[in-house]
């Protein structure tokens, strides 16, 4: 089963971990093939994610003006595009690309119209969610999740936590997930990764997500798992990065069939397309071939995920016709 062809939708993606080879040379010329994969592509084993997030510095300081967010950002669709990818939801953190003058509205403002340019020429529909990261103080949080409302009716769609969950707590970020709550702005968070069911749990509880990134821990705790269900909760799973992260110490032990056997709403994912060095054609090939998933457990998760995915129903609708026309096209390459 080749999955090249299959129409697909991704929920979990991050612009500054999906830097190609041809925009880093466009970007930085001295940078050698063997230094990108050095720097920028992880191994299929690091130590933990603090150790995966570090392969995303090199891809932050190529992010700093905006020639170079809008390039990096028109690479992605390019690399979107050639996976047939259908719908994208593409997040970052502003504050991160403030280094060279920008500030944070700027910095939405140029990966918003970036985006629009990337839709234009692609025809991939997509939406921006923008990130507060762990580390963060509740001050940067604020200022991120005011950044998603000033950008509402543009392409900003949501607001994230992201980073290392397990070296910092919750408590400074209540406030803007509170503010989220609030304002009717859709939020996903990172949880259940480095830690377990019971960072999960956490964050539903004082964050109040409708998705949770990765997620894949929910495994440990079958009431969480009778929770998410009811409650209609979204897990954005992404294998190889599990794996890379060390939550398993192989696919064949990952939870993502489980959870699929349970009836969870999930889909499948690549995270950060450089530094786990795949796509979501290699994702699905994997499932495929570790746990035998055919084309209707595909079809589903990507079902799942429109009906997750942070728009309107109008392109959920849209993204149906799509998704089905483009399964029929796929059987016939």
């Amino acid at each position: 089963m080749n999955f090249t062809h299959f129409p697909k939708i991704e929920l979990h993606l991050h612009l500054d971990c999906s830097l190609s080879y041809k925009v880093v040379q466009q970007l930085d010329p001295s940078i050698s093939p063997e230094t990108y994969q050095e720097s920028f592509i992880a191994p299929p084993k690091c130590i933990d994610l603090a150790d995966y997030i570090r392969r995303a510095i090199k891809g932050v300081e190529l992010m700093q003006t905006e020639q170079q967010l809008r390039l990096v950002t028109l690479d992605l669709f390019e690399q979107l595009q050639a996976d047939h990818v259908i719908y994208a939801e593409i997040r970052f953190a502003p504050l991160q690309h403030l280094k060279q003058g920008l500030n944070p509205r700027q910095v939405v403002q140029i990966v918003n119209d970036a985006v629009e340019q990337g839709i234009r020429a692609t025809g991939i529909e997509a939406g921006i969610i923008l990130c507060t990261l762990r580390h963060y103080s509740q001050q940067q949080s604020l200022e991120t999740v005011h950044l998603v409302e000033e950008f509402k009716g543009s392409r900003v769609v949501g607001f994230d936590i992201a980073a290392d969950e397990a070296g910092f707590p919750i408590g400074a970020h209540i406030a803007a997930f509170d503010y989220a709550k609030e304002k009717g702005i859709a939020c996903t968070a990172h949880a259940g990764e480095a830690k377990g069911a019971e960072s999960v749990w956490e964050t539903l509880h004082h964050f109040h997500p409708s998705r949770i990134g990765h997620g894949v821990r929910s495994a440990e705790n079958p009431a969480l798992l009778e929770f998410l269900k009811h409650k209609g909760i979204h897990l954005e799973v992404c294998p190889t990065s599990n794996i890379q992260t060390n939550v398993y110490p192989s696919i064949t032990s990952h939870t993502v069939d489980t959870l699929y056997k349970t009836g969870i709403s999930l889909s499948i994912n690549t995270d950060a397309r450089t530094i786990s060095d795949t796509t979501l054609a290699q994702e699905y090939e994997l499932l495929h071939k570790i746990f035998s998933w055919q084309e209707s457990h595909f079809l589903q998760c990507n079902l799942y995920a429109i009906e997750a995915a942070f728009t309107t129903e109008a392109v959920k609708s849209r993204l149906r016709e799509k998704m089905y026309a483009g399964i029929l096209s796929a059987k016939q390459q």
